[in-house]
């Protein structure tokens, strides 16, 4: 979905190592939509590794990623956390294990049951 726009440039930050996160994300053909990242190699602190991937963004785009400008998509708690954490906006979609009552708890700027309304999405992140 976000791929094919090119004013959104897109990571990912996750608990896993780098290379377990490219060892499953390749297994589901999804690696290769993430430009850059901030993995548990650069901290064990998952609300750490938000300035690691802010600062891996700008390098590659060359210009300044701000936290202001960028949405964390998580479906626990820890990720709306880990985005508040660092000033970004935070999206819950309940795919995983957490429903949407749960998440919705934890005050994300938008939450999902799914993105099967890709266009209720999209509203979010281009508000």
């Amino acid at each position: 979905l976000f791929h094919r726009r090119a004013d959104i440039a897109q990571g990912l930050l996750t608990g896993n190592i780098r290379r377990g996160a490219e060892f499953k994300l390749t297994h589901y053909r999804v690696w290769h939509y993430f430009e850059f990242g901030a993995f548990a190699d650069d901290s064990p602190r998952r609300n750490d590794l938000g300035p690691h991937a802010l600062r891996r963004a700008g390098a590659l785009h060359r210009h300044e990623f701000t936290p202001a400008r960028t949405f964390i998509i998580g479906d626990t708690p820890h990720d709306i956390e880990c985005g508040k954490v660092i000033g970004a906006r935070t999206i819950a979609v309940a795919t995983g294990r957490h429903p949407v009552a749960e998440l919705a708890r934890h005050a994300p700027d938008a939450v999902f049951p799914d993105f099967a309304d890709t266009a209720a999405l999209l509203r979010v992140i281009d508000d």
